[in-house]
């Protein structure tokens, strides 16, 4: 996370959130298929293949670059992106390998290391976190947030075999551009169009599979 959010600070969010969606989602089922014994049907793999380019697409992986950022910035980007996506692949592979009668403890967990982890570098810029009460208030529901969507990958991940609920978890960069052009009057260019439609076919074919 602590990667994922200094790629978007530096304003390379086409660059890495793709790189950080589809190198996780890669790293992952190959994993369960290498290592975890997951044999997908046929109609799953075609979702998974469907998946990783869809992905691409709807994060903006397929937009020109005439965005007047500097190859360098995109450059770290991408390199930001990839040091998330095996962050990202750990996790997925960490909470799937927990066993059921451990209940919510893997993603407790979890998140007390992550605390753990960014105490020492939020007690060095504590003046940053002096904010309004409503940005905390935010803050903190965007946590509670991702800590629940967790909970859900956990018990998806006991249910079904890891390339599966890896894929489907994944296709979260479809949510925030289906809420934009619902809610904020949103456009999205014609590759955006392509993977919001080639991700609900890998949808499909999951949920088949």
């Amino acid at each position: 996370m602590l990667f994922l959010n200094r790629g978007l600070s530096r304003g390379s969010m086409s660059v890495v959130v793709p790189v950080s969606a589809v190198t996780g989602v890669a790293l992952s089922v190959l994993c369960g298929v290498l290592f975890l014994g997951d044999r997908p049907t046929a109609t799953a793999w075609a979702g998974i293949c469907v998946t990783v380019p869809a992905l691409w697409l709807v994060a903006g992986g397929g937009r020109s670059a005439r965005d007047g950022r500097e190859p360098t910035r995109a450059g770290h980007g991408a390199v930001d992106g990839l040091i998330a996506s095996l962050g990202v692949a750990v996790q997925y592979i960490g909470l799937a390998q927990a066993d059921a009668v451990s209940g919510l403890w893997p993603v407790v967990a979890g998140r007390l290391a992550a605390v753990a982890l960014l105490v020492p570098s939020a007690w060095r810029h504590a003046a940053v976190f002096r904010r309004p009460a409503r940005l905390q208030v935010r803050a903190l529901t965007i946590g509670a947030g991702a800590a629940l969507a967790l909970i859900l990958y956990l018990w998806a991940a006991q249910q079904q075999m890891l390339a599966v609920a890896v894929v489907l978890a994944s296709l979260y960069p479809a949510v925030p551009t289906i809420l934009g052009l619902a809610l904020l009057g949103e456009r999205v260019n014609r590759w955006q169009v392509t993977g919001l439609v080639s991700a609900t076919a890998a949808a499909v074919l999951l949920a088949l599979g």
